[in-house]
């Protein structure tokens, strides 16, 4: 790793963790709840201990004013949930305009088992390479979905994480096998962070449980989008999950720091 992607990563995480919270969603799903004023949400997160957000390029100038010192990482590709295949992400831009939108990292979607596998392997792998040129880091979001695929099965996930750092992923998002002991395979398929995506919004109990097994088994961090975006407090949901991905709280204390309702 060269001293630029180094230095950059230290941007985006905090002691080797990472708490991201992703907004690239408007292009699959519109200004939904929590993206419509999205300056209102950056604040909110970033005041809540988010070490970095995400956005297509696009929102650049939107984001910049309102993310304090937090980092900024540039999603590469999309697709809309209106469109014939959400799995057919597409390129939306590239590392050096990233660069010129302030991003201290960019990201890449890719669907392991989808039949648009192989394109996006060849496109991750051709931007991995780009961006070390430039000492930018890449956190891949390597999915294991497509026909026939069990998205939440650790023998798929593990290949899933391995294969993004084949291609030369610096950080590395994927979903939660939902226990600690399964995801243990996960973590242990690759020497790169994993962190765990937080999909549809959960209630906080289950959602902060989620969190608290990944670190269990061995990930350093969570990108967790519409579970915090769309909570109806995101400065509370935010420091809740650095609770525990930074101060290695349990549950209930997460939800007691946050002044999140404690239940049983």
């Amino acid at each position: 790793m060269n001293v630029g992607t180094a230095a950059r990563l230290e941007r985006i995480g905090t002691d080797g963790r990472f708490l991201t919270v992703p907004m690239d969603h408007g292009v699959s799903s519109g200004a939904i709840r929590g993206l419509r004023d999205v300056e209102s949400t950056v604040a909110a997160v970033t005041r809540g201990g988010a070490d970095a957000v995400l956005t297509q390029k696009g929102l650049a100038p939107r984001v910049h004013p309102h993310k304090g010192d937090a980092g900024y990482i540039v999603h590469l590709n999309g697709s809309t949930n209106a469109g014939p295949d959400s799995t057919d992400k597409r390129p939306t831009g590239s590392v050096e305009g990233a660069l010129r939108a302030g991003a201290d990292a960019v990201s890449f979607h890719i669907n392991v088992g989808s039949v648009h596998e192989p394109e996006q392997i060849e496109a991750l792998g051709a931007l991995t390479e780009r961006a070390d040129r430039y000492g930018l880091p890449v956190l891949a979001m390597a999915y294991a979905r497509g026909p026939g695929v069990d998205e939440a099965d650790p023998e798929a996930l593990g290949r899933a994480v391995r294969l993004a750092e084949e291609l030369g992923a610096d950080v590395i998002k994927t979903g939660y096998s939902g226990d600690p002991e399964s995801f243990r395979h996960v973590v242990g398929s690759t020497a790169k962070p994993v962190l765990i995506a937080g999909g549809a919004p959960a209630d906080d109990r289950g959602a902060l449980e989620a969190v608290r097994g990944a670190m269990d088994a061995g990930a350093r961090g969570v990108s967790f989008g519409r579970t915090v975006f769309q909570h109806e407090d995101p400065e509370a949901m935010t420091r809740a999950i650095s609770t525990i991905v930074h101060d290695d709280g349990t549950v209930e204390a997460a939800l007691e720091r946050a002044g999140l309702a404690v239940s049983p």
